[in-house]
């Protein structure tokens, strides 16, 4: 299985684009850096075709070490959910 990294995205923007790879990254860089601003203020990002990205509050919860199986509390803490498209689903899967 591969993985996309940032200088993969880079390189097809440079491709399909004629974009300097200076440009490519600072195009990322502020793509990302909106998607962190409005999960962090609360809102959720919404690609159409693509899914949702939102902040969901998970609440404090028993648990065990998996290696031990001793039982440990698994602290309340804040996580990013993404929620594929109907589209997106149909087209992957």
């Amino acid at each position: 299985m591969a993985t996309i990294t940032r200088i993969d995205f880079a390189n097809k923007l440079r491709a399909e684009f004629g974009l300097t790879t200076a440009d490519a990254y600072k195009l990322i860089d502020v793509i990302f850096d909106e998607i962190e601003t409005a999960l962090i203020n609360g809102e959720e990002v919404k690609f159409a075709g693509l899914g949702t990205f939102k902040f969901l509050t998970k609440g404090a919860r028993m648990g065990r070490n998996p290696k031990t199986g001793v039982p440990a509390v698994i602290s309340a803490r804040r996580v990013v959910s993404f929620r594929p498209s109907g589209e997106f689903r149909e087209r992957v899967g």
